[in-house]
């Protein structure tokens, strides 16, 4: 399992945080589309509540590649880029889970 972390602050902590979660959720239906995506968790920062870190799992790095090109996700990150600061290159980390001890229940 693969997971691609991307870092993000929003230009406030109430409005524009408040839409960049609401527009995140609308997203997971084309994530949930794409072949290999695995699922997702967006944390916010306590200590920052503009500071978010978004983590999304895949099958493969290929499979995360595919959904950015599919129809409709550029839009999709140009509508969640509205709410965000831009003071610093976008960077993302592809990274391999080497150890999963999730619990339910």
């Amino acid at each position: 399992m693969y997971v691609v972390v991307s870092q993000a602050w929003t230009l406030d902590p109430h409005t524009n945080a408040d839409s960049y979660e609401r527009l995140s959720g609308e997203f997971l239906p084309l994530l949930a589309s794409s072949p290999g995506f695995l699922s997702r968790r967006l944390l916010r920062s306590v200590d920052d509540p503009t500071h978010y870190t978004n983590l999304r799992f895949f099958d493969s790095i290929d499979s995360y590649r595919s959904l950015i090109t599919a129809p409709g996700y550029a839009d999709r990150i140009d509508a969640l880029s509205a709410h965000l600061r831009h003071d610093g290159p976008y960077k993302r980390e592809f990274m391999r889970v080497v150890l999963d001890d999730t619990t339910t229940g």
